[in-house]
């Protein structure tokens, strides 16, 4: 269970990181819709760091009733409905390349969805 929040810890803080330093080059490079400015993907990569934080947290304090496992279990199958929903109704990227993308955390997400419930 602990590496497992690990994983989930280390996700989060490289891609809210990423976003919060260059939002624009990840956009472009994943093929996502362009935006003005770099205020909503920063404000997403704040919440994934801020995530990460009380991953870290948790996970260097076993027993605290904190995010925990749970938590972030209920996260990631929010951010799974969301995402496919957006796919689904054909709202997301235009580009092949940011479909691709979209799709591949929705796995990555269902992977360690699985792996935590396994854990529980």
């Amino acid at each position: 269970m602990q590496q497992l929040l690990w994983i989930e810890t280390l996700l989060k803080l490289s891609a809210g990181l990423v976003l919060v330093a260059m939002p624009g080059s990840i956009i472009k490079l994943l093929g996502l819709p362009r935006t003005d400015n770099g205020f909503w993907p920063r404000l997403l990569g704040t919440v994934l760091v801020g995530l990460a934080g009380a991953l870290f947290w948790e996970g260097r304090s076993p027993g605290a009733g904190g995010l925990g496992l749970a938590g972030v279990l209920i996260v990631n199958l929010c951010a799974i409905a969301v995402m496919v929903a957006v796919l689904s109704l054909d709202a997301g990227p235009p580009a092949k390349r940011g479909r691709a993308a979209m799709w591949s955390v929705v796995l990555v997400l269902v992977g360690l969805s699985i792996l935590e419930i396994v854990n529980l």
